[in-house]
């Protein structure tokens, strides 16, 4: 097993291509099959699935990369150190379900250790992105929730992952809106006093299951409900449209401003907010202080 045949391996599966890899790392497309047909036959384990859309990774290979990220940006920091004399700054990376909170937190990280020393990456993504962006090494951290609707299904892919989940914080069910809709002022709603309005949810693309969803009760046959990929184009339509998610309750009006609200709803369901990480890795000390941050949250957290 070679360094080069890692950089091979992350290449392709970044591509999905054995030609946009080739290309990408100037060498010939046979040589670059070659190699990695030979890391496969070392290793007894096949890395790539050929399919209609392209080559994927496999289960295994998708376990492989992970650890295989993790040996070439260690092997580029201690050349950029040792070698080049580049001064290297430190990486940290967070994968959020869309939480304001958790956004609010990485913040705070990033004011308090400053960016002169660190490189820092947030990504707001879907709930399969967020695990695999952890399981693949490309998040230190991950931030989203489990219930007891989707914890069996989402404790069983972490498993398979090599990952582990640990829960911050309980928060009952919350209705976000706009402070101008017709049900902003009421104290507690019950689900059937929101079929009028559309519910806004988080598309979540080919694992648009109800397990993945980012917002709880995603069985309940909603009357209307409308599909957005970012946090901004939810907001607009809850004041164009009425519409309105469910969340936790947790506002943060410095980021978000100071026109939408949190009406509590009238359901025993509880959403438990947590991190997920790499087993037995151990946590940077800016990993540290982000869940401490995301953690101090908890005060925040209605009744």
């Amino acid at each position: 097993m070679t360094l080069t045949q890692l950089r091979y391996v992350i290449m392709v599966a970044d591509t999905g291509s054995m030609n946009a890899a080739s290309k990408q790392m100037f060498v010939s497309q046979p040589s670059l099959s070659a190699a990695i047909k030979e890391l496969e036959e070392e290793l007894g384990i096949s890395l790539f699935l050929r399919t209609n859309r392209g080559i994927v990774l496999t289960p295994q290979g998708q376990e492989f990369i992970g650890y295989a990220r993790q040996v070439v940006e260690q092997y580029n920091l201690i050349e950029s150190r040792y070698i080049s004399k580049e001064t290297v700054k430190k990486h940290f990376a967070v994968s959020m379900q869309h939480y304001t909170f958790a956004v609010k937190a990485f913040v705070d990280t990033v004011e308090e250790f400053g960016m002169d020393e660190f490189e820092f990456a947030v990504n707001e993504d879907r709930t399969s992105q967020v695990i695999s962006d952890v399981a693949d090494f490309r998040s230190e951290i991950g931030v989203l929730y489990i219930n007891d609707f989707n914890s069996k299904v989402l404790h069983k892919m972490f498993e398979e992952q090599g990952l582990e989940f640990h829960p911050l914080f309980d928060c009952h069910i919350y209705a976000y809106m706009w402070k101008g809709h017709p049900l902003a002022k009421k104290s507690m709603v019950k689900i059937q006093d929101l079929d009028p309005y559309p519910l806004l949810s988080f598309n979540q693309g080919a694992y648009n299951s109800f397990y993945f969803a980012e917002e709880v009760l995603s069985t309940y046959d909603y009357k209307r409900v409308i599909k957005a990929n970012d946090r901004a184009t939810l907001l607009n339509l809850m004041v164009g449209l009425n519409g309105y998610t469910l969340c936790s309750g947790i506002i943060c009006e410095g980021l978000n401003g100071e026109d939408y609200c949190a009406v509590r709803l009238d359901s025993p369901e509880i959403m438990t907010i947590g991190y997920l990480k790499k087993k037995q890795s151990k946590l940077s000390s800016i990993a540290e202080k982000y869940i401490e941050n995301l953690a101090s949250f908890r005060d925040q957290v209605m009744d």
